[in-house]
């Protein structure tokens, strides 16, 4: 058997990274036939990109009306300030994310950018009053950390995590 170069593992990588983002719960042998490889094959390159932390996680994509929710993105930015170590640990805690969960609000995703904002997350919940006791949590939270916090609300998802929206016509309703 020959021994694959590395710039075709890369190749190969990408091919089925591709098809995972189209849908990780797809049928092996499918991917195996959209990436041109043995279902193996396909087999042994994700176990390697899960294990070499490529690949962490797999997730379901949700309509938030189904669930009794609406969509938010909260932009923060912080004090010039370094961030103290109590911050920072409460950061990588779940804590925070069990005090959120009593207010029916579940993080979708926390993360650290560059630009105008520094932190971004997005969120659901039940209503704009809980997106702003949420906004509240994070400023006592995390004290002297942001000056600044933008709450938006998503009205409609076109396309979210690589799948488009399959109601992504509706746009038009809403425009």
């Amino acid at each position: 058997m020959a021994k694959t170069s590395k710039k075709q593992l890369e190749v190969d990588e990408k091919k089925v990274i591709e098809q995972l983002q189209k849908n990780c719960m797809e049928n092996l042998d499918i991917f195996a036939k959209n990436c041109g490889f043995s279902r193996q094959k396909v087999w042994r390159i994700i176990k390697n990109l899960e294990h070499s932390k490529v690949v962490w996680g797999y997730t379901a994509i949700n309509e938030p009306e189904a669930l009794e929710k609406k969509h938010y993105v909260l932009l923060m930015k912080r004090n010039v300030q370094k961030i103290n170590q109590k911050i920072v640990d409460i950061l990588l805690s779940r804590d925070f994310e069990v005090d959120v969960g009593s207010l029916g609000i579940s993080i979708e995703t926390s993360s650290y950018v560059h630009g105008e904002y520094d932190w971004i997350a997005t969120f659901l919940a039940p209503d704009i009053v809980r997106a702003k006791k949420f906004c509240e949590l994070v400023k006592t939270t995390y004290p002297d950390t942001f000056q600044k916090l933008d709450l938006l609300e998503t009205l409609f998802d076109i396309k979210r995590q690589n799948i488009v929206n399959p109601n992504a016509k509706k746009i038009r309703d809403l425009i």
